[in-house]
């Protein structure tokens, strides 16, 4: 029986105006009714391939084809009427509207033409709620939901508009192990109606799960097609990298001495009255990596806004040995010797129409050594940048490239090379790897945990439950904006024990939480 393809991508090119080639003659094809993994490291095309699926950019040459016909998909509206549907890494959905609301956006059905048809909106999402086994709440605000209950909105919305095919970019980035498992189960339950998902993840124990076969991109180029039970994690790791990766973290035990930072009695309610940090209080001393987890919106984004000068609590005290760093200046607050990788690198961590040796020394540009009295030495700035670039293993023609133009990993690395280079007596890394290639990810967590060997204070934010477990000395769980549980040592924990306190299902007692403060 022949093979039916949902997807047939030919020899595939595409080169931007600045001669940058994102896709080398990729041929990409995906079977009908498989979950099909795409497979690479930032900056291998897998993001340029999509998008090219997509409709948001157009290939320079190749050819492509849905469902046996050939398309030009000239825009996500094209790509959409093909039954291409896409469930972006970052969620497109409006916190202030209802999940039926969300989901009719830009084909709201009413009663007038002018005003949304709510009636209809909840009916159609309930009905497809129902269909494909993806519970959600239509009457509930978006900001009130948790993440997994997001992930299904946008899925559901895809499926609304017809997508047969579903292009799924990190969709666990963000869930815990059961709402991981619990996705899988809707996916798998898609597929055996016929519908064909392509995921990308760079989660390998999660793609040998959950997927049929994989296609692995290195350097713009295809690396092969392989069926997923033929391969093992290591290498996959070969393929997409060129080389061995050691996918454990090693490290020395920790031997922590004084507190750093000290957070005591953090109160927030945010614009929606909702209690975000709930007397929340915490240590973090020298030579530690403390590790933070929970399912987002329970409070660890807006900690670290409030211990970098983003926002101010209603109430408490956050001091850096021993001194105060609430709602003083930022540049203040790297003067104490703080630096922060933040979770969103390309709005917080970046000036992307600059160069690399700009981004570099942007927290450190008044400094004696890099200044020739008013004028900058160019020369200090230019060895500075390149002994980083060196060290950071940064892949780029040279400084002066804009930094913009290079792969998610390498902007990561420009941005913890930053950080990491200016001598911090602690360092804040919120999602260090998140959407970065295992290269990069190996890279980034070995120097981490050499930093803190090092005597340097470590807060480590993810939502990777594999990395906060491996990486940290000590752990923080969070829920409702409160401490759920607090681990000295975590080399008993398992995903298991950890998801029932991110989902609430568990609390420790006072007296264990408390053993985070180290009075």
């Amino acid at each position: 029986m022949a093979v039916e393809y949902a997807v047939q991508m030919k020899g595939i090119t595409k080169v931007y105006p600045n001669g940058v080639a994102a896709s080398r003659g990729v041929d990409f094809e995906v079977r009908k009714g498989e979950i099909h993994a795409l497979m690479g490291e930032n900056g291998a095309g897998k993001s340029t391939l999509m998008k090219m699926l997509f409709g948001m950019e157009q290939p320079t040459s190749g050819e492509i084809w849905v469902n046996g016909e050939k398309v030009v998909l000239s825009s996500p509206t094209v790509a959409i009427s093909k039954g291409v549907g896409m469930v972006h890494q970052h969620f497109m959905l409006v916190p202030s509207l209802t999940v039926a609301e969300n989901m009719v956006l830009g084909m709201v059905p009413t009663k007038s033409g002018m005003f949304i048809d709510k009636k209809k909106a909840v009916e159609l999402t309930r009905e497809y709620s129902e269909k494909f086994n993806l519970y959600v709440d239509p009457d509930a605000r978006v900001v009130d939901i948790p993440v997994g209950m997001k992930q299904k909105v946008e899925i559901l919305k895809a499926l609304v508009r017809g997508a047969k095919i579903l292009i799924l970019d990190e969709p666990t980035a963000v869930l815990t192990t059961q709402e991981t498992t619990e996705l899988f189960k809707e996916l798998i339950n898609l597929k055996n109606q016929g519908y064909t998902i392509i995921f990308i993840s760079h989660k390998l124990n999660e793609i040998m799960q959950i997927t049929d076969r994989m296609t692995i991109l290195r350097g713009g180029k295809s690396m092969g097609v392989h069926n997923t039970a033929d391969v093992d994690p290591e290498t996959i790791s070969r393929l997409m990298v060129g080389r061995d990766v050691v996918l454990k973290v090693e490290k020395e035990p920790a031997k922590p001495t004084d507190v750093v930072l000290r957070v005591r009695d953090l109160e927030y309610t945010n614009e929606w009255g909702k209690k975000m940090l709930d007397n929340f209080s915490m240590d973090l001393r020298k030579g530690e990596i403390l590790g933070i987890a929970g399912v987002e919106g329970n409070g660890q984004k807006e900690l670290v806004d409030m211990l970098f000068n983003f926002n101010v609590p209603d109430y408490g005290t956050i001091t850096v040995n021993g001194e105060n760093i609430l709602g003083i200046p930022q540049r203040r607050i790297r003067e104490k010797g703080v630096s922060l990788v933040p979770e969103d690198r390309m709005i917080y961590g970046i000036a992307g129409t600059a160069s690399i040796e700009e981004n570099m020394i942007s927290d450190r540009a008044g400094a004696r050594e890099l200044n020739n009295g008013p004028l900058f030495n160019m020369k200090a700035i230019h060895n500075l940048s390149e002994e980083l670039i060196r060290d950071y293993k940064v892949l780029c023609k040279s400084g002066a490239q804009q930094v913009k133009m290079l792969s998610g990993g390498n902007i990561q690395k420009v941005v913890v090379a930053r950080e990491f280079s200016n001598n911090p007596k602690l360092i804040i890394a919120d999602q260090p790897t998140r959407g970065i290639d295992v290269g990069a990810t190996e890279f980034i967590r070995k120097k981490l945990v050499e930093l803190s060997r090092s005597g340097i204070a470590v807060l480590l934010v993810s939502a990777d439950l594999n990395e906060v477990m491996e990486l940290s000395d000590s752990l923080i769980v969070m829920y409702g904006g409160k401490i759920a549980a607090y681990f000295e040592d975590t080399k008993d924990l398992n995903d298991e024990i950890m998801g029932e306190y991110m989902l609430g299902l568990k609390q420790q007692t006072a007296e264990e939480i408390g053993r985070v403060c180290h009075e």
